[in-house]
């Protein structure tokens, strides 16, 4: 599996500036976000880590994603993201944080459709929530790759965002 190698030295070299860290907590990409992480030139220095929550139990427990509101949506909603950046980020210490949650299949509780929340927080604060949708007849590990590229993308953006503003 290989990533855009420019687009993480990019991420590398922008958190190595502002002197920022990171983690991760996915359900949907289930793992792929640390990955690249873990990829990026000097990664040790703003990677703190992640984790992935993959059922709902383990969202509740470890993430503090309200039960009946996530029995409500599957686990699959903006507010579920938000909610485990936020928590994530509590967890690890960090400054930035991505939360991913979806679906890579098309199954009966996504209306058979594929799709996936991700969200960042930054400073405890969200400052990006959104809804990929992809073809219902995407691969399943082509729907977490596609997720996981279009997610470092944003992330760029929302970093480069703030590197002009400081």
């Amino acid at each position: 599996m290989e990533f855009q190698k420019n687009l993480l030295e990019y991420i590398s070299q922008s958190l190595l500036t502002t002197d920022e860290t990171i983690s991760v907590v996915e359900s949907v990409t289930s793992g792929c976000l640390q990955l690249a992480f873990s990829q990026m030139p000097n990664a040790s220095l703003f990677y703190k880590g992640g984790m992935t929550a993959y059922t709902l139990p383990e969202k509740v427990r470890l993430l503090n994603v309200k039960r009946h509101e996530a029995e409500d949506c599957d686990c699959v909603s903006e507010n579920i993201a938000e909610t485990m950046a936020l928590n994530v980020a509590k967890l690890f210490e960090t400054d930035w944080s991505i939360a991913t949650t979806g679906y890579c299949t098309p199954i009966r509780n996504s209306s058979y459709k594929i799709y996936a929340y991700f969200s960042f927080s930054y400073k405890g604060e969200i400052v990006l929530t959104k809804k990929l949708e992809l073809h219902p007849k995407t691969q399943a590990l082509n729907a977490q790759l596609y997720y996981t590229e279009f997610i470092l993308g944003c992330f760029k953006s929302e970093i480069n965002q703030m590197l002009i503003l400081k």
